[in-house]
């Protein structure tokens, strides 16, 4: 009864032991390759379905904390270009005042009073603006404004805190002036266009383009020697008493935005000196 058990014992422990002499000996790596790649494959597309599953199932947590990271950044990023913008407007102002402290430097002779412009009038034919200063702090009606660059114009107007500046580019606007290096007196007008015309130079006067345009302080209304600007173009006709030319200022007026108002200067209206063609 035992003798066929352990035959069918012997035979398998042959079969095993045989198995395990052709897997030592590398016989059998054909036949597992033809077994386990598919149970590999199985196994590769079970891992890979279960892993999606598992991304889609975590990935809206992670999307909304990556949308809220992208919103923080974004508002870091809006609140730092804020500060560059604000550091950029806070240099260019240092170099508008360093550039009105040279302008103070030579000329000592005269007090000032520093204003930042705060409006423009909206009539398009006026050229005026307005400026943070006033009556409060010393401003009078006639006191001369200037910029780093030269002369702006002359406080029209005055409230306790603020002043309307007319600027010299307004029509009503006129400023004695000499030309150099000629040393010819001329008289600047503005424009409805924001032009400026130099009027009543001397025929015989030798004017050209690129001369310096100089107040004279004739008139009372402006100081000496403040720098208008340079002669663009010149027009001259031998039958006409004066000739005429076209002004380039130095001043930007469209991006005014710091002035120096002299304010130990008194304009002398000298109106009633002046005597009136007789009524027919």
């Amino acid at each position: 009864m035992n003798s066929p058990r352990t035959f069918q014992t012997l035979i398998i422990t042959l079969i095993v032991v045989g198995m395990l002499l052709l897997a030592l000996g590398g016989y059998l790596e054909p036949l597992s390759r033809v077994v386990l790649n598919p149970i590999v494959g199985i196994q590769t597309w079970i891992a890979t379905r279960y892993q999606a599953i598992n991304d889609y199932l975590n990935t809206p947590p992670d999307i909304a904390r990556l949308t809220q990271r992208n919103l923080e950044l974004e508002a870091e990023v809006s609140k730092l270009q804020a500060q560059i913008i604000e550091l950029q407007q806070q240099t260019a102002d240092l170099q508008v005042l360093a550039a009105l402290l040279g302008f103070v430097r030579e000329h000592p002779e005269h007090q000032y009073r520093t204003a930042a412009v705060i409006g423009r009038d909206t009539n398009p034919f006026l050229r005026y603006v307005i400026i943070n200063r006033g009556s409060d702090d010393g401003l009078r009606r006639g006191m001369p404004v200037v910029a780093e660059q030269g002369l702006v114009g002359r406080v029209a107007a005055v409230t306790a805190g603020a002043a309307r500046v007319q600027l010299i580019t307004d029509p009503e606007s006129a400023v004695n002036v000499l030309i150099q290096p000629s040393g010819a007196e001329a008289v600047i007008n503005g424009s409805i266009t924001g032009d400026l015309n130099l009027e009543w130079i001397p025929q015989a006067a030798e004017v050209q383009t690129g001369d310096l345009v100089l107040t004279s302080g004739w008139g009372g209304n402006y100081p000496a020697n403040i720098l208008v600007g340079q002669i663009s173009s010149t027009s001259q006709r031998p039958f006409e008493l004066f000739q005429t030319a076209q002004l380039q200022p130095v001043v930007n007026f469209a991006d005014l935005k710091i002035v120096l108002v002299i304010v130990n200067f008194r304009a002398i209206d000298i109106s009633p000196l002046i005597p009136t063609p007789a009524s027919p």
